[in-house]
């Protein structure tokens, strides 16, 4: 660093120049010309050589080597501008070899600097305590390195200006891992993740998404299943990306299986349901997609020959478009076992639920049983005539109890011929990327067992029945 030749000079040795001049040998204070540096320290043939401290008019300074009047070998130097600090090896009066950076916003940097950027290998600590240790080009990370995040977050791998790109690995503070192709700082390419929830993803990335992700839940067979009363089905489902095509990139999606009855208030009859439920047990009913509502219904497990309970139902409830029923919402019960078999884990975007099969109606539901001639009766009445006033015919159950005029079922060790829902929802905790896929809905109807075809009922005839037993000649009513 060259400065001005002229100026005022004071010595410890004899002074053997001019006044004015800066010292020639030994140790000595001058102030140059345009009184904006000042030096203390040693001279060697009238320059600045050895040890000494140069302190510049705003309050900057450098303390530390001079080779030939410039500021090179170790040594401290502070910018008041920015109030960084830097101690370490400089050539010419710049940063350069090893050295440690402080910066007055927080953080600082030890490592490899050429001309006071840093360059080459070093450990970067930013103002909110992240860290970075790698390599470094023209004062950005760049090359390979490794980097914890403040939240947790780890990740290693190639850096390009300042930004992740190539192939690196990222360890999230939750327990997931990503390992593939960046560009720009997120994931693009190829790579795949294994998420906190147990979903893997492998496959390719378009800024940050997966693009073969299930985007929704299929339930594959018939519009509408018809199963004979008492029998199992099996359901094979399907997680489907946008285009309909299977998801087989992933792999541990959680989906649960959960069932429902056909919610139908008869408008002539409304103190009569298909099911009298319990005061302590009502629910708010779930919309489905076939123009009906539906309650919770329990599946019976062959390992456990009893019901699963209907907090599955009850939480799909609560993700219902429908507005709250009671405002006391159901009472707290103790926590029920859950079905054997109600959970599956989605392999290559495909699972399947083996020897589904409806138990018998839970406690709290009780059945009500209508004779053959109420159909006839109401079916024969033309369609938009009161029926209020009407009694309804009922067939006794042994023991002649009744109910309302409506004859008490005895209890049920098997589901009643009526309509019914499955519905598979995703359970997977937490949501992969943050994303629930939408609830999906089965039409399940139940014939009696020796019927044909069972007959069907038009929305707008409800107020009469909605099915026909044809075993006993009995109709049921289900909420």
């Amino acid at each position: 660093m060259a400065f001005a030749s002229e100026g005022r000079a004071t010595s410890c040795m004899p002074r053997r120049e001019l006044s004015g001049r800066p010292p020639r040998d030994g140790y000595g204070i001058y102030v140059y010309p345009n009184s904006f540096f000042r030096y203390e320290g040693e001279w060697r043939g009238g320059k600045k050589h050895g040890r000494g401290k140069l302190l510049f008019k705003d309050g900057s300074y450098y303390e530390g080597d001079f080779v030939d009047g410039e500021i090179t070998g170790e040594g401290c130097r502070h910018w008041t501008l920015t109030g960084n600090t830097y101690t370490g090896q400089f050539v010419l009066g710049e940063p350069q070899g090893h050295g440690i950076m402080k910066y007055q916003a927080g953080g600082h940097y030890e490592g490899e600097l050429f001309r006071g950027l840093r360059e080459g290998h070093g450990c970067l600590v930013d103002a909110d305590g992240q860290v970075y240790w790698g390599s470094f080009h023209d004062n950005k990370r760049h090359g390979q390195g490794r980097m914890v995040f403040r939240n947790g977050d780890e990740y290693e791998g190639n850096w390009v200006q300042d930004q992740r790109q190539g192939h690196g690995m990222l360890r999230l503070a939750d327990g997931s891992t990503y390992e593939g192709q960046w560009h720009s700082g997120v994931f693009s390419g190829q790579g795949s993740m294994a998420h906190c929830s147990g979903v893997i993803y492998r496959g390719m990335w378009i800024n940050g998404h997966p693009m073969a992700q299930a985007t929704r839940i299929a339930i594959l067979g018939p519009e509408v299943m018809d199963i004979v009363q008492g029998s199992s089905l099996t359901l094979t489902i399907q997680l489907q990306q946008d285009n309909g095509e299977v998801a087989t990139s992933e792999d541990g999606r959680e989906l649960e299986i959960s069932a429902g009855v056909r919610y139908v208030q008869l408008p002539a009859y409304s103190e009569v349901s298909f099911f009298r439920v319990d005061d302590g047990l009502r629910q708010t009913p779930i919309q489905t997609p076939f123009g009906f509502q539906c309650i919770s219904y329990p599946l019976s497990s062959p390992e456990s020959e009893g019901p699963e309970p209907r907090a599955a139902l009850e939480s799909a409830s609560a993700h219902s478009a429908l507005p709250e029923g009671d405002p006391s919402g159901l009472p707290a019960r103790k926590h029920e076992p859950s079905c054997p078999g109600s959970r599956r884990r989605a392999e290559r975007g495909c699972v399947q639920f083996s020897d589904v099969r409806l138990g018998p109606p839970p406690p709290g539901y009780h059945a009500i049983l209508f004779q053959e001639g109420l159909h006839e009766k109401v079916g024969s009445r033309p369609r938009g005539q009161d029926h209020r006033g009407t009694t309804p015919i009922a067939q006794g159950p042994p023991g002649g109890s009744r109910l309302d005029g409506a004859a008490k079922a005895e209890p049920a060790a098997e589901a009643f011929p009526g309509e019914y829902v499955i519905m598979i929802r995703d359970v997977t905790t937490p949501p992969f990327l943050g994303h629930t896929l939408s609830m999906a809905f089965k039409h399940l109807r139940v014939l009696a067992r020796g019927a044909g075809q069972q007959p069907h009922v038009p929305s707008e005839d409800l107020e009469a029945l909605s099915w026909r037993g044809a075993q006993d000649s009995r109709h049921w009513l289900s909420l």
